[in-house]
């Protein structure tokens, strides 16, 4: 806008010489776009004012409180729909609409919550790799449930194509880590991340004479470890075991979706606002349930649940 401004004023300086002797309406229609721009920037600098204040990174001018969202290949203006399915009638246990633009940070605070509905001791909890984060897996352990997590393979190594982290085995009672060459990797060096000790693992002798380098760095490799990592291995271990268990949670939570867009036509939101949009999703839920229990017992079991 200060570029189109600037533009602007600039032709219309230009403007005032040549149309001296005219109607001046191409510096009447300047002049115009002028204020009309002075407008909307004024307008655009209180919006960030407003964010700088409320600490929010973006602000929504048709529903406040939506946000801009990842939707697979496209970016998207709404809310974030948090369910959690039994495995068994792939019915919604509890449900939260939330303007968190990621997942990351929600696996607990979701599964949490179902367990206390379904009045159980223990569950699974089976999600997909955006809510992978170290410390909500470490609190639904303490809790009592299981996690099950994929760990999404991110970072410089994995982009430049160098071996990834999996790939180098922890030796725990050596407190090291062997690397695909068969080197240990035992020097150490912590610092903190967030509120965790992060420990770097090293052997920058070997690395220099390894045959295998290029396929692992450009100058020596560093492996981290969190303080709590145990969590993750055990996590690991688990899916190890039951691979087949996260294709069953696609089958689960993509069914309530699937069938809410399809025979309820809800690809949308109607409503406007955080409050009204949680009212919206909760009917929404409560109907697909419903359908669901009728399909599941008929009709009639229904009515007579109803009665008694």
């Amino acid at each position: 806008m200060d570029k189109r401004l600037d533009e602007y004023l600039r032709r219309l300086d230009e403007s005032d010489v040549e149309e001296a002797a005219t109607d001046g309406s191409r510096t009447k229609n300047l002049a115009e776009k002028i204020e009309a721009l002075r407008e909307k920037r004024g307008r655009y600098g209180a919006l960030l004012t407003e964010l700088e204040r409320s600490g929010e990174s973006q602000i929504s001018l048709t529903d406040p409180d939506s946000r801009a969202m990842a939707a697979h290949t496209k970016v998207a203006v709404g809310y974030n729909i948090q369910v959690a399915v039994d495995a068994k009638n792939k019915m919604i246990v509890d449900q939260e609409v939330t303007n968190q633009v990621v997942d990351m940070g929600l696996l607990t605070q979701t599964a949490e919550p179902a367990r206390a509905i379904l009045e159980v001791e223990a569950i699974d909890v089976v999600a997909d790799r955006g809510y992978f984060k170290i410390e909500d897996i470490e609190a639904c352990e303490k809790a009592g449930m299981t996690p099950y997590v994929p760990k999404p393979q991110r970072g410089s190594s994995v982009s430049n194509g160098f071996f990834r982290k999996d790939e180098f085995r922890y030796d725990a009672e050596r407190d090291a880590f062997i690397c695909p060459a068969g080197q240990v990797l035992s020097t150490r060096y912590e610092s903190k991340l967030r509120e965790l000790t992060k420990i770097d693992y090293s052997n920058r002798a070997a690395c220099l004479v390894c045959a295998i380098k290029s396929r692992c760095t450009k100058d020596y490799r560093k492996v981290s470890r969190l303080e709590n990592e145990a969590v993750l291995d055990r996590m690991a271990a688990r899916l190890k075991a039951r691979p087949e268990i996260l294709d069953r949670r696609r089958e689960m939570v993509e069914h309530p979706f699937g069938s809410i867009k399809q025979w309820m036509n809800q690809g949308a939101f109607l409503m406007k606002g955080l409050d009204n949009v949680r009212a919206e999703f909760s009917l929404t839920a409560l109907v697909y349930n419903l359908r669901r229990a009728l399909n599941i017992l008929g009709v009639e079991a229904m009515m007579a649940a109803a009665r008694g």
